[in-house]
Order: C-alpha cells, then structure tokens, then sequence
C-alpha cells in the first residue's frame, strides 16, 4: 500500500505549479552535461538490449521526454499532475503523454527497455519506495535499464532525510540505501554518478544518477 494521502497532496501542489515549473526547468539540460551524458548512456544501453521502449516516469512538462525520443528511443512520458501532463502535451504534441501513478503503472509486465526515474521519486515517503521500484522492475523486461536520480541524504547515518521542497514534502536517500532497496527489487546497479552542488544550484545537495538493470 502507498500513502494515497501524501501522492493526492504532491499531485494538487504540482497542478498548481506546472506553468512555473515548465518555464523554470524546460531548458535545464542545457546546462547539465553530465546529466546528457547519463542519459545518452542510458539511451544507447536500452537501444543495445533490444525494442528500446521507454518510460520516463514523473516526466514534469516532458522535455528530458522530448530529449530522449530525439535520441531514438520510443519513449512516453507518466506522470501523476495533470496539469503536467497537459503542458507536456502542448510543448511536444509528437510524444505520448499519460495521466498515471508510479505505484500502479498502466503498463503490460515486462515490456520496457528502459525505466527513467529523473527526481520523480523524492516525494515518496520512504516506507513507499519499494512499491515504487517493485512496479519498475514489474514492467521492465529482462535485461532492461533503470537510471533514477534523486538527492542524497547527510551520510549512511541518514538512510533516508526529509527536506522542505518548494512544491511538496520531499525526501532524500543515501546512496548506498537506494541502492540496496533496488538489489531487494530484482534490479542490480550497474554504474553511478555524484554531481556535487555548484553555488548556483538552489539546494546544496549531491545529486546522484543511479543506473541499474533487471537480472
């Protein structure tokens, strides 16, 4: 089961936020290198195992969506806001956008390449996470890619660390924890990047790219 109250209150704060968040966020890989560079990994990863269907899975107004469909990979996005979804919708009228929770994804078992989890998992309460990466690896087929990015907590003392998000309540994991919790779920890492702050990032927190595969 999955705190329904605390996904009902992130989906209503993000309804709200949406027309804000596109237009603080829509270019922000234009800035990251490092995170193009997990993704282009990522991407060539899933068109290596096979059909290379993707789901980016809390994809916001869906340009890291737009970024991987221009990488070649068939891709739609999911998210939980609404509003979201239909910002997605008009800035890339190309791409399939769905209305959808990541605990009950409206996805046929084993039949993606690829799982993007980009900073969608952050308003998890932590009790919930392994639902969450119990319903990735259910609709990832076998040798299929997961990359999740989130924050990283104060050390192993910390396993996991709530924060005050300027849309909803948030949590931050150690990376260690994150990625035993993915091993619980049938889902190996495989590689793993740590991008310290820089000083114009608005929380000083590491970022981390965990990439892991169904075994």
């Amino acid at each position: 089961m999955v705190d329904h109250d605390a996904l009902g209150a992130t989906r209503e704060a993000y309804d709200a936020a949406a027309p804000t968040y596109a237009q603080l966020f829509g270019d922000e890989l234009r800035h990251r290198p490092l995170d193009r560079a997990m993704l282009s990994a990522f991407a060539e990863l899933v068109r290596a195992s096979g059909d290379g269907q993707v789901a980016d899975l809390g994809c916001g107004p869906g340009h890291v969506t737009a970024h991987l469909a221009a990488s070649g990979l068939s891709v739609r996005g999911v998210d939980a806001s609404s509003a979201m979804i239909e910002t997605a919708r008009q800035a890339h009228p190309g791409l399939r956008f769905d209305t959808g929770s990541m605990a009950a994804l409206d996805i046929a078992d084993g039949v993606l390449g690829g799982v993007l989890s980009r900073w969608s998992v952050i308003h998890t309460p932590p009790p919930d996470l392994p639902v969450i990466l119990a319903e990735f690896h259910r609709v990832l087929a076998p040798g299929g890619h997961l990359l999740i990015g989130f924050s990283a907590s104060e050390g192993p003392s910390h396993p996991s660390q709530g924060f005050d998000h300027a849309v909803a309540r948030a949590y931050r994991w150690w990376p260690d924890h994150l990625a035993a919790l993915l091993r619980a779920a049938g889902l190996a890492e495989v590689a793993r990047m740590v991008r310290e702050p820089e000083p114009t990032d608005r929380r000083q927190f590491r970022e981390i790219h965990l990439l892991a595969r169904k075994d």
